[in-house]
């Protein structure tokens, strides 16, 4: 996927979030996150919304806090976030290709700004999800190409790092695969003691698969949904469950 649609989905997606917020209410819960009402959803997503525009906007090379988040709620609230998103996607859209800051993920981007485009169109997907379990009804679809990307993006980005806790103590070896987006779509996870090391490409002999259509899989990963479909050493798909939470 390109930058450009990547930065369409971020537009989309911080849309739909805002509705499906003020339609919920600041009050109501979101079964996605058991411990945050719909409140702390946009005050999380609003914030970290600002906080990646701020690295682009002032080219800041050194990681900084998240901000706070303003004591808001209800109405303005929702406009609050609105205005975060707003800002983030016209900053985005304003910033040179060749813009120089920082980022976070080992994963290779072809640059810091198709890195921010790209991380903030999953943020804000996986976090319109939680939007709208709050308000209940159908979810908005997420596309087989982009949610193939963020599968990528999580097992070899955010599961790279130290800070990981998906880990054993002998090497296993998990495989995950969606099933409806060709070949490619498959990851390889070597799990042990250190960080769990991923290569896209079914490499030798797995103990366990986790399978299902890309959508379903992408937010199962993310602990959303239940995973679709778990075969082999279930003890795995478990551990998952249990330590996969970013």
């Amino acid at each position: 996927m390109e930058t450009a649609d990547f930065l369409q989905t971020l537009d989309r997606e911080g849309r739909l979030l805002a509705a499906a917020a003020a339609e919920a209410g600041t009050d109501a819960k979101v079964p996605t996150c058991p411990e945050w009402q719909v409140r702390d959803l946009l005050r999380h997503t609003g914030a970290v919304h600002r906080w990646a525009a701020a690295f682009v906007a002032d080219g800041r090379a050194e990681p900084r806090p998240l901000g706070e988040a303003p004591d808001l709620d209800g109405a303005e609230l929702v406009t609050w976030y609105r205005d975060s998103h707003r800002l983030l996607v016209d900053t985005l859209a304003a910033a040179p290709d060749d813009v120089e800051c920082w980022t976070f993920l080992p994963a290779p981007s072809p640059s810091p700004l198709a890195f921010w485009t790209r991380r903030q169109a999953h943020e804000t997907t996986v976090h319109r999800h939680d939007a709208e379990a709050a308000r209940g009804g159908s979810p908005s679809p997420v596309a087989t190409d982009f949610a193939v990307d963020g599968i990528d993006e999580l097992l070899r980005g955010f599961h790279a790092r130290p800070r990981s806790r998906v880990r054993t103590e002998g090497t296993r070896v998990l495989r995950v695969r969606a099933v409806d987006a060709g070949a490619d779509a498959v990851w390889t996870v070597r799990l042990t003691a250190e960080p769990p090391v991923t290569v896209r490409a079914a490499t030798g002999e797995a103990e366990a698969e986790l399978s299902g259509a890309a959508d379903q899989l992408y937010l199962a990963l993310w602990n959303r949904v239940p995973l679709p479909s778990a075969t082999g050493d279930q003890s795995l798909a478990a551990l998952w469950r249990e330590k996969s939470g970013i």
